[in-house]
């Protein structure tokens, strides 16, 4: 088996010893022969177009057609067409009869190119074609039936796409039957510097240069390299080294020119746990804050009421009960609601019994009449109609400098003054 893959690889021009690349060759060999459909799967540039060639030159059908078709490359209103055929007059500009790429593959092999991308339809359309062999052409009531192959290849992960119900589930077991995973140029570390090799020796052969080499710190680099775009990627970094470096030594400081994301950590973020508690509860963070405030509000209030009547209006606000609300305050962080003052959450009197020297019964009493004395009111006409007033009376009546400072022209002013009826 080992020679089988070797001379494989020699026929495609594959470059490798990695064991998971010489696992999916052995694949590709062994189900040649068999008429089962085939599921390649890998990252965009692993060389996932090579492997339905390896497949169809093994098979029986070698001497049949093999066609590539790129579903993602289809437009969605012409690929059934493009797949299956139609008749002349099924749609606008459909003057001729025309057959599919199933009807021209018949008894050879269709190579379906990113399946993922196919439309909900079509693959209803595909699954009657792997399942019976049968299809209709578009504007035909006629069933055709044909003799295809079909392997099929895509970079997306159809598992989720088929929880996402963007790939039918049917479908995708009757793709799988025998799947094939490319491995990933970085879980390929051993074969980066073959390929470079290879690639910068056609360069070099194609234009007409000398090859260009690396030091052992521009081959570190490349080969700690993500490569996100595979062996695609590596083969244009290369063929750009080659034509645009004049020095045929290359240097670390040459390769990261070219590889930008060389020195971006891809290693999993750290999450600041307080800030992600803070913007999953911002809502409720925000309710507690206006209960605070007003809890706050209520509070300083009654102590006022109760200082009124006790001590009357010289001593209103005593030192300790002042350095107890800023105490109170700075304990509260409105980064943590679960570390709020309690007697705030749970509705405790704001005035601790200690600093009035009144029964519960006569302060529930006091606090009920202050509470609807203070009642203010929330209309939006009447803080208009206040700060009208407040602006003419700091100017002495002036228009012109009130309507400044209130940030509106004069015009408008004289309306409001007008339509609230204040006596400028």
């Amino acid at each position: 088996m080992d020679t089988d893959i070797q001379r494989v690889k020699q026929r495609f021009g594959i470059i490798g010893n990695s064991k998971r690349l010489d696992r999916a060759i052995n694949i590709a060999l062994q189900v040649a022969p068999v008429d089962m459909s085939v599921l390649i799967s890998g990252e965009s540039g692993t060389g996932k177009e090579t492997f339905p060639r390896i497949i169809h030159e093994n098979s029986i059908r070698k001497h049949a057609k093999y066609i590539a078709v790129n579903c993602g490359a289809i437009p969605e209103g012409t690929i059934d067409s493009e797949l299956f055929g139609h008749e002349k007059g099924a749609f606008t500009g459909a003057h001729d009869s025309r057959k599919g790429y199933f009807e021209v593959a018949d008894k050879g092999t269709i190579f379906l190119d990113e399946v993922g991308e196919l439309p909900l339809s079509t693959q209803v359309r595909l699954l009657r074609v792997l399942e019976s062999g049968e299809f209709i052409r578009v504007g035909s009531s006629q069933v055709v039936k044909v003799d295809v192959r079909v392997v099929a290849a895509t970079n997306v992960n159809v598992e989720k796409a088929v929880r996402e119900g963007k790939f039918r589930e049917d479908l995708y077991y009757r793709l799988n039957t025998v799947p094939i995973q490319l491995p990933t140029l970085r879980e390929r570390k051993d074969d980066i510097w073959l390929l470079f090799r290879k690639f910068a020796t056609d360069v070099a052969e194609k234009y007409n240069m000398p090859p260009i080499e690396l030091d052992d710190e521009a081959l570190k680099l490349i080969e700690n390299y993500r490569w996100p775009g595979n062996i695609r990627q590596l083969k244009n970094v290369t063929e750009q080294i080659a034509v645009i470096e004049r020095s045929r030594v290359i240097t670390g400081d040459i390769v990261r020119h070219y590889l930008p994301e060389v020195d971006v950590s891809r290693l999993p973020a750290l999450v600041n746990k307080e800030k992600e508690s803070f913007a999953f509860n911002s809502e409720r963070e925000i309710l507690y804050k206006v209960l605070f405030d007003m809890k706050k509000d209520m509070a300083d209030l009654k102590k006022l009421v109760f200082d009124l009547m006790e001590n009357g209006v010289e001593d209103t606000v005593s030192d300790s009960r002042h350095n107890q609300i800023l105490k109170d305050l700075d304990d509260y962080n409105p980064n943590l609601p679960s570390k709020m003052p309690e007697k705030y959450l749970h509705g405790d009197d704001y005035v601790n019994n200690d600093d009035v020297e009144h029964s519960t019964e006569d302060k529930s009493d006091l606090i009920e009449d202050t509470e609807e004395y203070v009642e203010e009111s929330l209309s939006l006409a009447d803080k208009e109609k206040e700060l009208i007033i407040k602006a003419l009376n700091k100017h002495g009546g002036r228009r012109k400098p009130a309507a400044k400072d209130l940030g509106v022209s004069e015009r408008t002013l004289y309306r409001k003054i007008k339509e609230y009826d204040v006596e400028a």
